[in-house]
Protein backbone atom coordinates (compact mmCIF):
# COMPACT_ATOMS: atom_id res chain seq x y z
CA UNK A 1 0.00 0.00 0.00
CA UNK A 2 1.66 3.52 -0.76
CA UNK A 3 -0.30 6.85 0.05
CA UNK A 4 -0.08 9.94 -2.17
CA UNK A 5 0.13 13.28 -0.63
CA UNK A 6 -0.16 15.94 -3.26
CA UNK A 7 0.21 19.76 -2.34
CA UNK A 8 -1.26 21.95 -4.72
CA UNK A 9 0.12 25.13 -5.08
CA UNK A 10 -2.41 27.98 -5.95
CA UNK A 11 -1.97 31.55 -7.38
CA UNK A 12 -3.61 34.47 -5.34
CA UNK A 13 -6.57 34.86 -4.22
CA UNK A 14 -7.38 31.29 -6.57
CA UNK A 15 -8.13 28.69 -3.28
CA UNK A 16 -11.61 29.01 -2.23
CA UNK A 17 -12.11 28.67 -6.38
CA UNK A 18 -10.13 25.45 -5.82
CA UNK A 19 -11.57 24.00 -3.51
CA UNK A 20 -14.78 24.57 -4.65
CA UNK A 21 -13.85 22.74 -8.22
CA UNK A 22 -12.97 20.12 -5.35
CA UNK A 23 -15.97 20.32 -3.52
CA UNK A 24 -18.32 20.07 -7.27
CA UNK A 25 -16.27 18.58 -9.44
CA UNK A 26 -12.84 16.61 -8.41
CA UNK A 27 -13.86 14.51 -5.53
CA UNK A 28 -16.26 12.83 -7.83
CA UNK A 29 -14.31 12.37 -10.60
CA UNK A 30 -11.62 10.69 -8.49
CA UNK A 31 -13.70 8.27 -7.24
CA UNK A 32 -15.06 7.62 -10.82
CA UNK A 33 -11.47 6.75 -11.99
CA UNK A 34 -10.80 5.09 -8.73
CA UNK A 35 -8.19 7.26 -7.25
CA UNK A 36 -7.61 5.35 -4.01
CA UNK A 37 -4.57 3.94 -4.90
CA UNK A 38 -2.85 0.68 -4.20
CA UNK A 39 0.21 0.80 -6.21
CA UNK A 40 2.45 3.32 -8.23
CA UNK A 41 1.42 1.75 -11.18
CA UNK A 42 -2.29 1.98 -10.48
CA UNK A 43 -1.60 5.55 -9.60
CA UNK A 44 -0.22 6.61 -12.45
CA UNK A 45 -3.13 4.70 -14.80
CA UNK A 46 -5.84 6.49 -12.66
CA UNK A 47 -4.31 10.13 -13.28
CA UNK A 48 -3.86 9.47 -16.80
CA UNK A 49 -7.82 8.36 -16.81
CA UNK A 50 -8.59 11.36 -15.07
CA UNK A 51 -6.68 13.98 -16.81
CA UNK A 52 -7.97 12.67 -19.87
CA UNK A 53 -12.02 12.72 -18.92
CA UNK A 54 -13.63 14.60 -21.23
CA UNK A 55 -15.76 15.83 -18.00
CA UNK A 56 -12.86 16.72 -16.13
CA UNK A 57 -11.41 18.93 -18.50
CA UNK A 58 -14.50 21.08 -19.09
CA UNK A 59 -14.71 21.50 -15.61
CA UNK A 60 -10.92 22.54 -15.23
CA UNK A 61 -11.45 24.56 -18.33
CA UNK A 62 -14.96 26.44 -17.06
CA UNK A 63 -13.30 26.73 -13.18
CA UNK A 64 -10.17 28.45 -15.26
CA UNK A 65 -12.49 31.11 -16.98
CA UNK A 66 -11.01 33.79 -15.02
CA UNK A 67 -7.50 32.38 -14.99
CA UNK A 68 -5.55 29.22 -14.04
CA UNK A 69 -6.14 28.30 -10.35
CA UNK A 70 -3.42 25.94 -9.76
CA UNK A 71 0.54 27.57 -10.01
CA UNK A 72 1.88 24.00 -9.58
CA UNK A 73 1.31 20.75 -7.72
CA UNK A 74 3.36 18.55 -5.92
CA UNK A 75 2.97 14.91 -5.72
CA UNK A 76 4.98 12.54 -2.76
CA UNK A 77 4.12 8.74 -2.94
CA UNK A 78 4.61 7.31 0.83
CA UNK A 79 5.12 3.86 1.80
CA UNK A 80 4.09 2.56 5.46
CA UNK A 81 7.28 1.15 7.06
CA UNK A 82 7.12 -1.88 9.51
CA UNK A 83 6.70 0.21 12.33
CA UNK A 84 4.17 2.63 10.81
CA UNK A 85 0.41 2.50 12.50
CA UNK A 86 -1.91 1.70 9.70
CA UNK A 87 -4.11 4.71 8.54
CA UNK A 88 -7.59 4.11 9.31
Amino acid sequence: MVYELRVYHTYEGKLDDLLRRFREHTMRLFEKHGIRNPSREAANANWDAFRNDPEWQAARDKSEANGKLVEKVESTFLSLTDFSPPLR
